[in-house]
């Protein structure tokens, strides 16, 4: 029997966990829930979920640190989070998507399309073999079985939405990809956040991955191009994450 994935939802608003709780049930998921940053802190160290849905707002600790030490933990970074908030400027959804959430639902949100967007991520980001395994790009190994990145057998600590991104892009190289067939593809949905998430994911690849930043293209006012052939480039002396 396929295991029930479980979900932690951090709100501290009782009668919206509570909503998020009840749709997320009839879903099929486990879900917990935590009011207080530190409580949930506390929790994802003890027992890591399988997708964490966080407040921006919240007591004690804010929704930003906690994805910050959930990304900052290697046991721990790679689990995706869908960042929930009142705060709908642009600038609180590019301070949680550089930090690392995968996702952003600005309230009010359609309980229905929570739901969506945690399938949608959870089966993106489940860890199952694939036809071709290893994906090697120059310098860069990425292993689907195992859910891994190495540079030049370096390990390299990617977001899970950042590792389903480089996925596609390995797979995809040479073509010329629009950002809305990535978010459409990588994203799993029709995303309303607008284009400025892949910028960012491909920014954070770039910075992890030193080799894309001559070998990942931008083609002006439509999308990226990851070059056919990996160029030459000097090989990492440490390794990163």
């Amino acid at each position: 029997m396929k295991p029930v994935s479980r979900v932690l939802v951090v709100e501290d608003d009782p009668d919206i966990a509570d909503l998020m709780r009840r749709y997320l049930q009839k879903a099929g998921y486990e879900v917990e829930v935590r009011a207080a940053g530190r409580d949930a802190l506390t929790l994802v160290q003890a027992n890591p979920p399988d997708l964490l849905v966080l407040d921006l707002m919240l007591p004690q600790v804010s929704g930003l640190d906690i994805c910050r030490s959930v990304r900052a933990d290697e046991k721990t970074a790679a689990i995706p989070i869908i960042m929930v908030t009142a705060r709908a400027e642009e600038s609180d959804r590019i301070a949680g998507l550089d930090l690392g959430a995968d996702d952003y639902l600005p309230k009010p949100f359609s309980p229905h399309e929570l739901v969506a967007r945690v399938r949608a991520l959870l089966r993106r980001t489940a860890r199952t073999p694939a036809l071709d395994p290893t994906l090697v790009y120059g310098p860069i190994a990425l292993d689907t079985a195992q859910h891994t990145v190495t540079d030049a057998g370096n390990p390299v600590v990617l977001t899970a939405k950042e590792f389903l991104l480089l996925q596609y892009l390995l797979r995809n190289r040479g073509r010329v990809l629009s950002r809305d067939v990535l978010l459409t593809d990588v994203w799993g949905y029709k995303y309303t956040g607008g284009t400025r998430t892949v910028d960012v994911h491909v920014r954070r690849l770039r910075e992890k991955l030193p080799l894309l930043e001559s070998a990942l293209l931008t083609v002006k006012q439509f999308g990226y191009r990851l070059l056919e052939t990996a160029p030459d480039v000097e090989a990492p002396t440490s390794p990163r994450s």
